[in-house]
């Protein structure tokens, strides 16, 4: 990726990049230690922050109406001109191609048929619609979050409110495009308020999911939150514990990041999710060697 387009994708993360006058030997650890990462917005609902996170309550209220706080947080350093910055030539070689087939089309036909028509559980009582999920069904990257939210449950799709454009942002600073990797949830239907997921819907989703896996047949998933993490992991471990480790789900690798919702109401964790953000990478690209 040219160094000026992934400027501007950290610009309108709010993040201020900047190099050295006279540049050093940066080691690969050191970029991905950042000291900061600004915020867009306020968040728009859930996974709450683990005991030692910031000191909000489980789901707080959030005001909609709050406004940009952009500029709050100290800016991110970087090492823009280090040869072991990202590089969407070097890190994500264009998607090979994978011709058409029709056994496959239908089978994903067919599981969002009955994803759409699902009343395994009491979700479907107040859901809107399902939310069965959006992306390249070829992708190498498959992201999981816990559950819809309001603007996902109206709209029908993963991660579209304000969380999801942070989630966009994130995704393009790492040098791909929300259409390059697969997004879905654990769960198809929003839970009451936002809630956390009972294990009993879980439970009812379970197949779902463990089928969009086996259809897409990505190289990498990533857990975004915490309560996907858990979830996925089925461990009771807190994030912090989760983080930074290549963990494995049905055979493929696995790594951890921060809630999108949760950076966007703790800006201190800004630094946390971009070292999320590059221990994924590297795991990603330890499977291309």
């Amino acid at each position: 990726m040219e160094k000026s387009v992934r400027l501007q994708y950290l610009e309108a993360m709010g993040i201020d990049a900047w190099e050295l006058r006279h540049p050093s030997i940066v080691t690969e650890q050191a970029v991905a230690a950042p000291v900061g990462w600004a915020s867009q917005s306020e968040a728009h609902h859930f996974d709450a922050p683990d005991n030692e996170a910031a000191p909000t309550a489980e789901h707080p209220a959030v005001d909609e109406t709050a406004t940009d706080h952009r500029h709050a947080e100290p800016a991110l350093q970087t090492a823009a001109s280090d040869s072991s910055c990202i590089s969407e030539s070097d890190a994500f070689a264009p998607l090979p191609h994978h011709p058409k087939s029709h056994t496959g089309d239908q089978a994903w036909k067919d599981l969002q048929h009955e994803v759409a028509i699902c009343r395994a559980c009491a979700l479907c009582e107040t859901r809107t619609q399902t939310v069965f999920g959006v992306g390249n069904k070829h992708a190498t990257w498959l992201l999981i979050g816990e559950a819809p939210g309001r603007d996902e449950d109206l709209q029908g799709e993963p991660f579209v409110g304000r969380a999801g454009q942070l989630l966009n942002e994130m995704i393009r600073a790492i040098g791909m495009r929300r259409e390059q990797v697969y997004i879905a949830n654990m769960l198809k239907c929003r839970p009451p308020n936002n809630r956390d997921p009972r294990a009993e819907e879980v439970d009812a989703c379970h197949d779902f999911l463990k089928r969009q896996i086996e259809l897409i047949q990505p190289k990498l998933i990533v857990a975004v939150g915490r309560i996907a993490a858990q979830n996925l992991l089925k461990t009771q471990q807190p994030l912090a514990r989760l983080r930074g480790i290549r963990h494995e789900l049905a055979g493929i690798p696995l790594t951890v990041v921060h809630h999108p919702a949760y950076l966007l109401r703790s800006l201190p964790e800004k630094a946390k999710a971009w070292e999320d953000l590059q221990f994924a990478l590297s795991v990603y690209q330890s499977l291309e060697t």
